[in-house]
C-alpha cells in the first residue's frame, strides 16, 4: 500500500475529491460494522469475544478487519495485556468519541423514522 504525504490542506479532507483522505476516511467509517462496533463500545472498554457477543451477525473475520481499521483511523485504543492466553480490549479514543455522538444521532434518527420507511416501502413494494 502507497501512503501519500499529506500537507494539511482543505482539499484533503474534502469529500468530493476521489483522492483526498477524508474520502478515504469516510469509506472507512461509512460501513455497517464500523458504524455498529463504535456504538457497541460506547463509553466501555470491551474484549474481542464481548464485541462480537454484542453485534449479532458479525464475524470474526469482519469484526477483526473492522476493528484493525478503526485502531488505524486512531477511532479506537486497542491494550494486548502478557497474559497467557493473551488479553485484548478495545475502547474508543477521543476522536472515536466524537464520531460516536454522530453515530447516536443517526441511531435516534432511525428510531424516530423507522415506522414512516416501513411504510413507505411497503407502498413502493406494492
Amino acid at each position: 500500500m502507497v501512503t501519500k504525504q499529506l500537507s494539511g490542506s482543505p482539499d484533503e479532507a474534502d469529500l468530493r475529491r476521489a483522492d483526498s483522505l477524508g474520502r478515504e476516511v469516510f469509506s472507512d467509517i461509512a460501513n455497517k460494522w464500523a458504524l455498529l462496533i463504535i456504538e457497541a463500545l460506547g463509553e466501555d472498554t470491551l474484549r474481542f469475544s464481548e464485541l462480537r457477543n454484542g453485534i449479532e451477525g458479525i464475524s470474526h473475520k469482519m469484526l477483526t478487519q473492522n476493528l484493525r481499521m478503526l485502531e488505524r483511523n486512531g477511532l479506537l485504543e486497542r491494550t494486548v495485556y502478557p497474559v497467557v492466553p493473551p488479553r485484548v480490549e478495545y475502547t474508543l479514543t477521543e476522536p472515536g468519541q466524537a464520531l460516536r455522538v454522530t453515530i447516536d444521532g443517526l441511531c435516534d434518527w432511525t428510531h424516530q423514522y423507522v415506522g414512516h420507511i416501513e411504510a413507505s416501502r411497503h407502498r413502493f413494494d406494492g
